[in-house]
């Protein structure tokens, strides 16, 4: 603790007081249309929040080398690799929503509602990483959720916006409901919330059944969060219907927290070790689940013909190649890199998927149309944008031109020496069919011609998010290892 000149909860913190600044502004300018100074505070607050996690993860905090992990509130929070790791993924995806909203909801009404929200969604996001406690974590789950269902339904005069966001907020309700009850099934087999305690007290369970449906029930309402298979019918829905930068901020930020979640339950809570042979087979049931989910997303993917609802889809087939982290621990090999490699993939996922959005909004901006035939012809009217997009997809292909193809190499070797080669080997189907409907994209924008779009505009915060990913896509390439060692280190102690 003494490396820690900060509370270790700075950057949750950082990121909950800024959105208490944006809603303060506009409580007393309330007629105020400052989009800057609105956008301004939101991106100040995301990039302070992501810089000091950064920090803390480089000078050790909350990592074994400085004392191992340092627990808030009684044990409820924890500050680890982990949770860093995941509060500067976080707070990166927020900054790049914050700069490409800056112009899309230039001409709408509750700006500051907008970024508030954002703002606290983030923090509930945050707070999920940090959770030690199924208490806690249903109440950051709830506090990342909440936010999120008004942001999808913001555009109030687009009917989509609005019916997406009702069933949104009904199927949230209903996985809210099956996450709380599997709770009090775990809690009802162990008399424990707290992560530690609840694994310490598997071994005295009699009441194998009730805790193996409570595993069951939790392993369900994290599979909503993280949109696998069969919890995953709100995702083309939600994004298609949402504000472009929005479906971004779901499909990487919120994704990323449903996991690291996901993670530390399974590996803290419900060691594999003792509820494989007491309860269920957790690792068994991911695998599954992993088949299903990156299959199914990636051959929906291919039969769209909307270039939004593509990624949509897309974003499904790839929670299956992250669950193979899960999947692989139950192999014979130290889990730490596949673990890990899960880890790697979030991050770098996080910004080439949140930068594919990104251009969706520009595209949104510009009227340009939602199919693929109205992308045709584009990369000769905005060759900078629709060259970002392509090392985006190409980059979510698995192809060497960002550090998408080293997540996923690494996290499907890391199966492979795990004795999952079978699931590696599907995994490898799948990406290389997403190259199909990801070449689409890139074929309508420099093959096919185009008759004209008559782009006048080039909105600087829209650009500056396209920026800022391509060059965290591509710039990852070359950091790799530092954020390979990171994720593997964090994995480490989740595993212990």
């Amino acid at each position: 603790m003494a490396s820690v000149q900060l509370h270790p909860l700075t950057p949750q913190i950082l990121l909950g007081v800024a959105a208490l600044v944006v809603l303060l502004f506009d409580s007393v300018w309330p007629q105020s249309r400052n989009r800057g100074a609105l956008a301004g505070i939101a991106a100040l607050g995301s990039v302070a929040a992501g810089g000091v996690a950064a920090w803390f993860l480089a000078a050790g905090s909350g990592q074994p080398r400085t004392g191992g992990a340092i627990t808030e509130f009684g044990g409820q929070l924890v500050v680890d690799g982990t949770s860093l790791f995941f509060a500067v993924l976080v707070a990166s995806v927020t900054v790049l929503v914050v700069l490409a909203s800056y112009d899309y909801v230039a001409d709408e009404p509750y700006v500051a509602e907008y970024f508030g929200l954002v703002l606290l969604a983030a923090t509930g996001m945050s707070l999920m990483a940090s959770a030690n406690s199924l208490a806690t974590a249903f109440v950051a789950l709830e506090l990342a959720s909440l936010p999120s269902y008004a942001l999808v339904a913001y555009l109030k005069s687009n009917r989509g916006s609005v019916e997406a966001g009702l069933k949104y907020f009904l199927v949230g309700a209903l996985s809210s409901a099956v996450l709380a009850y599997g709770i009090s099934l775990v809690y009802a087999a162990t008399g424990s919330l707290q992560f530690g305690d609840v694994a310490a007290a598997l071994g005295a369970s009699t009441q194998a059944g009730v805790l193996g449906l409570g595993v069951l029930f939790v392993a369900g309402g994290l599979a909503f969060k993280t949109a696998s298979v069969p919890f995953h019918f709100w995702a083309p829905e939600a994004y298609e219907g949402a504000p472009a930068p929005i479906s971004g901020f779901l499909s990487s930020a919120s994704k990323a927290a449903g996991f690291v979640l996901a993670f530390r339950v399974f590996t803290v809570a419900f060691p594999l070790d003792v509820v494989g042979d007491l309860a269920i087979d957790w690792a068994l049931l991911f695998a599954v689940l992993a088949v299903v989910t990156m299959t199914l997303g990636n051959f929906a993917a291919a039969r769209q013909e909307r270039v939004k609802r593509m990624l949509a889809y897309s974003s499904i087939g790839h929670a299956g190649y992250v669950l193979i982290g899960l999947a692989a621990l139950g192999g014979s090999a130290d889990g730490d890199l596949v673990l890990g490699a899960s880890m790697m993939h979030l991050l770098v996922y996080g910004f080439m998927n949140t930068g594919a959005f990104v251009f969706v909004a520009l595209a949104e901006q510009w009227d340009v149309g939602k199919t693929f035939e109205d992308y045709e012809g584009l990369g000769r009217e905005a060759p900078i944008a629709c060259l970002a997009m392509t090392v985006f997809v190409f980059s979510l292909a698995g192809l060497p031109v960002g550090a998408g193809f080293l997540s996923k190499y690494v996290l499907f070797m890391g199966a492979v020496g795990a004795g999952f080669a079978w699931l590696a080997l599907i995994a490898a189907v799948n990406s290389a069919l997403s190259l199909y409907y990801y070449s689409r994209v890139v074929k309508a924008m420099w093959i096919e011609e185009g008759d004209g779009h008559g782009i006048e505009t080039r909105p600087v915060g829209t650009y500056a998010a396209l920026v800022v990913a391509l060059v965290a896509t591509v710039g990852l390439l070359a950091a790799f290892d530092p954020v390979a060692d990171a994720a593997v280190r964090a994995a480490g102690v989740l595993l212990g």
